[in-house]
């Protein structure tokens, strides 16, 4: 089964140009994996400090390894201080 879901977060007013960096860089690299079906990026159109990001993965399996991945890890670790909320917002979501 597909694991679906939809992260949100705000960053910090004098992070903004280091968070759009990470998740810049952290984009490219998860679209590399290969159970990743999707990462997609966007921001508000009217506030560009808050991110909202639709990931697919093919299964568990697949979501398992995106979350062992080094760059995944090394994300979460610098993007918790950069952010508004302590940690990022996840709506794990399901086909319907």
């Amino acid at each position: 089964m597909r694991i679906i879901l939809y992260a949100e977060f705000r960053a910090l007013p004098a992070q903004a140009e280091h968070v759009h960096a990470l998740i810049h860089s952290l984009a490219e690299d998860v679209r590399t994996e290969p159970g990743n079906i999707e990462f997609s990026v966007f921001v508000e159109k009217d506030d560009p400090r808050s991110y909202f990001v639709f990931e697919i993965y093919r299964d568990q399996g697949a979501f398992d390894a995106h979350l062992a991945s080094p760059w995944t890890a090394a994300f979460n670790d610098r993007i918790a201080g950069l952010i508004e909320q302590p940690e990022t917002q996840l709506t794990m979501l399901a086909d319907v």
